[in-house]
This record gives structure tokens, sequence and C-alpha cells, in this order.
């Protein structure tokens, strides 16, 4: 029975456009003590698992090589999607790659960690969960009313209910309730508890994601038999429906810095002050920046784009960035 981490790195970073890009998603910039959020998650748990397994896409698997080498792991398996298909499938390959006891620690590529001595904690009593058959989900107590995250209604390790990102009076109920967790997107099993939850309760995302498996040429799935995969998450597939759910309630310091704001925080409780001026914060700019008669701004800068924006709008980066997709399509 081994223990296999699965990165999953197939996304864009859409809400960090104009620094992130399909060429070279935020995972992969080398923002954090000249190192990226994949290097990182590679190195962080290096020690916790026997192997590593990335499932990336055929846009950025040469990315996630030069930084699994950078992170020291030289043995790993890789998937690589023709197209992004959501997590129920991608998880669902890495399973296919496994023997059905090994036990499964899926991370996103793009999280940043800190507290390493408890997440290691979390990871180890997981595991054990893991063997017991359980399907385990880790959920980060709020520090504030976030909209841009779900939540998971909890009782100790008893799972109550997965909730939808909520909007904001809703969240601060979450946060006065006191017994919700952000939904943080790592999860542990083994691989065959997993797939049968999925044949359980989305068939045809099993089968087609099989199918697609089956047709693989060497690390390389096939583009025909992909798109016919029914993009589903794996919260919504097997998460929010199994009677299997076991929640860890994570003591470790974490972020999916998937927003400027999540950006702004983390800078500021690292204590970086060089990005600040003025309560207002420089993304990527090597100019000398000046802010006058404003607050809570961020200005972005990339060579060929400016974004500035107020901080509490970071959600709504998305918009832009897809209707570039539409309109300016090498911008993305």
């Amino acid at each position: 029975m081994a223990v296999v981490h699965v990165i999953l790195s197939g996304g864009v970073g859409s809400r960090l456009w104009p620094v992130s890009r399909k060429s070279m998603p935020k995972q992969y910039i080398p923002m954090f003590g000249e190192k990226s959020l994949f290097q990182l998650t590679a190195e962080r748990n290096a020690h916790l698992a026997d192997h590593v397994l990335v499932v990336g896409n055929k846009d950025n698997y040469l990315l996630s090589q030069a930084d699994l080498i950078r992170a020291g792991v030289h043995q790993y398996t890789e998937v690589i999607e023709a197209a992004p298909r959501n997590t129920a499938a991608a998880i669902a390959f890495a399973a296919f790659d496994l023997k059905s006891d090994d036990v499964v620690l899926v991370t996103p590529s793009d999280h940043i960690i800190t507290n390493g001595d408890a997440y290691a904690q979390a990871i180890s009593e997981s595991i054990q969960l893991a063997k017991q058959g359980y399907l385990v989900t880790f959920g980060i107590k709020p520090s504030k009313p976030e909209t841009g995250y779900g939540y998971i209604e909890h009782k100790g390790n008893e799972v109550i209910a997965f909730r939808e990102k909520p909007d904001q009076s809703t969240a601060e109920l979450f946060l006065e309730q006191g017994n919700f967790l952000w939904n943080s997107g790592i999860f542990c099993f083994r691989a065959g508890i997993y797939l049968e939850e999925l044949k359980n309760f989305e068939p045809e995302v099993y089968e087609t994601s099989l199918k697609t498996w089956e047709a693989r040429s060497n690390a390389f799935l096939p583009e025909t038999e992909t798109m016919l995969i029914p993009s589903v998450s794996i919260d919504y597939a097997v998460m929010e429906r199994s009677e299997k759910i076991k929640v860890i309630e994570a003591t470790f310091g974490w972020s999916d810095l998937g927003s400027f704001e999540s950006i702004w925080e983390h800078w500021e409780n690292q204590e970086e002050v060089h990005h600040f001026k003025q309560n207002n914060c420089v993304v990527g700019s090597t100019k000398h920046v000046e802010f006058l008669g404003v607050s809570n701004l961020m200005l972005v800068e990339t060579p060929d784009a400016i974004l500035v924006l107020d901080k509490s709008d970071s959600q709504d980066v998305k918009k832009i960035y897809e209707r570039l997709l539409r309109e300016l399509p090498e911008l993305t």
C-alpha cells in the first residue's frame, strides 16, 4: 500500500490575469522566494509520500517537469490531458494508474501552506483515515467571511454538508456560527474507493474517463475521447454525495492564492513590505510607482498589459479574462 502524491496542475489561474497566462499559469511563476507554487508543493510533500504523479495538460507539462527537477524530484509519473475536464476525471486518471489499495494524496499545485509540522500531522491523520476506507477532505478555519471559497459544515471529523460559494451575508453567517470550514481542495483516499464512488454516483464520468485512459499513448491522453468526458468537479461528483466522507480541520496556514486580494494578504502576513505603497500594492512592475488620493488599489503590470483594481473586486478579474478570450485571445 503505497502513498502517492497526486499533483493537479491543469488550471490557468484566470483571476490572476495578466500575471497568470495559458503559457505561464500562476503555479509556475517564481514569485515566492524565487520558487514557484508548484515547486513548493512538490517539496512540501516529498517526504510524506512514496511516489509523485502529476496530472497536467499538454500546454504545461514541460513546466511541471522543470519544477520537479528544481524540487529535487527525479522519479515521477505523468498523466498529460489533451484538454481539461475538471477534477473528477483528472483524479480518476491518477487512480486508474495505481493499485486499488494505494493511498492517494491529492493536492492542487497552486496553494501556499505555512507551518510544515502541522501540515505533516494533518496528512498523517488523513492517511490513517484513508486506510480505513474513508474519503478525507481538509477544511480550513475561516479567518474572514470569504465569498470565493466553498464551505464545509462539520462536527468534529463528521461532515454535515458541503456549501457552494456563498454571498457576503451568508459567508458572515457561516463565520458567526463557527462550525464551517473553507473547502481546501486537498483530499486523501484509497484509489479503489474513489473509483467505486465515482462509478456509483457519476457512471458516465467513470466510463468515459476509463475509455480515455485505455486509449492513451504513453502519458498522453487522446483528444477525441477526452471531449466526451462530462466536466464535473470531485466535490459534486463524489464528496457531496458519498457516505464515506471525513473532514480534518487543518491547523496549518493556507491560501489558494486564487486572487490578487489573497496575494495581498499573504504578502502582508509575511511582512513583505516592498510590495506596498500608501496602502496600495504593486505586482510585477519594475517601474517606480506612486499613488495619490487612493487606497486599497492594486497595480499589476506585465510587458503587454496593465491591470488596476480595487482589491475587493479581485474575484471579478476572471470576467476580464473571459472577455479577453473572446476579444483579444493573444493576451490570455
